[in-house]
Parts: C-alpha cells; structure tokens; sequence
C-alpha cells in the first residue's frame, strides 16, 4: 500500500538558526493513524502547516494525499456569517450526514445555526463532521477532541477509528494516554 503522506528530510524554523525540524522523517498509510505528542512551541501545529503547504521547509520534501483538517480552535474554521450547513455543503456531500450527525451527538437543527451560536463543543464536532464528510485520504487533526467532555471525546475517537480502512490519520495531541489508546505509532517532538 502506498503512503499518503510521506515527510523526508524536513528542515524547519522561523529562524535560520533555531530549527524546529532537522532532517525530519515520517510516512503514513491509509489504516494507519500516528500521533504526534509534544511540549507547547515543539512544532506540532507547525507540522500540519507544512504539510498544507502553508509554510515551506528550508529542505525536504513533503507529499501527501488529498486531506482535511480539524483544527483545535473550531471558532477560526467556519465562517462567522454562514450556516454550518452550507459551509459543509461547500466542501462535501451530504450523502451520510444523518449517521455521522447521531454517532457525533450532534442535532441537525445546529446546522443550520452561524458558528458563534453553538458551544464549543458542538462546533468542534461539526468540524469533524465536515472533515469527514470531505472523505479525505489524510485526517490531519491538531487536538481534535479538546474541547469535547471524556464521553463525547471517546466516542468521537471511536467513530473516527472505525473510518480507518479509508484513510489515515495524524493526530496532534497533549494527550498522552489518548495517544497510546489509539496510535499505531507516537512521535515525540
């Protein structure tokens, strides 16, 4: 099986002479979800910003496959003036929306709210909804589940882990036991 993301001697950092990636290594395959576990400033958002192409290494190279994105501040990936519904039916169908509404425990009815009118909480999950709903190749999720309660976070990771037979998943997180839980791999940075 072929990687879909593949990171080969990564160099990077905000300065020429402090880097926060020498030589970096990583490959990831559909099936396969790797965790990426570091102290605040180590470069795990950094990452994720290289391999969206939003940041260019000093050297290396960086491939992947078609991806999504949950961020850890869901208030700054939905528009503020646009319902949920409408931001996710720009990216995605809405083919199966209604099984990953009931497996997110999240209530159509919120979709049709702007952002700022749901918690935080429900926002995260209608992040991870559109990311899913995307059906990318490549997960990229920067502490998805942080702002969710211990249930709704396990259940959320469950759901995600049953997806994995069509994609991969890199996961940033400051959760160590969540890390062990469900990586098939941890990179401390």
């Amino acid at each position: 099986m072929s990687d879909i993301l593949e990171v080969k001697n990564l160099s990077f950092g905000y300065k020429k002479d402090s880097l926060l990636f020498d030589d970096f290594f990583i490959t990831l395959k559909k099936g396969e979800i790797k965790a990426i576990v570091g102290a605040s400033g180590a470069g795990k958002s950094t990452l994720f910003e290289l391999i969206l192409k939003n940041l260019k290494p000093f050297s290396g190279s960086i491939k992947s496959s078609f991806s999504s994105e949950v961020f850890q501040d869901p208030y700054s990936s939905f528009h503020p003036s646009y319902t949920l519904i409408n931001q996710i039916k720009d990216v995605a169908s809405i083919d199966e929306l209604e099984s990953y509404l009931k497996i997110i425990n999240l209530d159509y009815d919120l979709l049709l709210k702007l952002p700022h009118e749901l918690s935080g909480g429900q926002l995260q999950r209608a992040s991870i909804l559109r990311a899913m709903l995307m059906k990318p190749d490549l997960l990229l999720l920067d502490e998805p589940t942080s702002a969710l309660d211990n249930v709704i976070q396990l259940e959320v990771m469950s759901m995600l882990m049953k997806h994995l037979g069509s994609m991969g998943m890199l996961l940033i997180t400051h959760d160590l036991e969540l890390a062990k839980w469900c990586a098939d791999e941890i990179i401390m940075i």
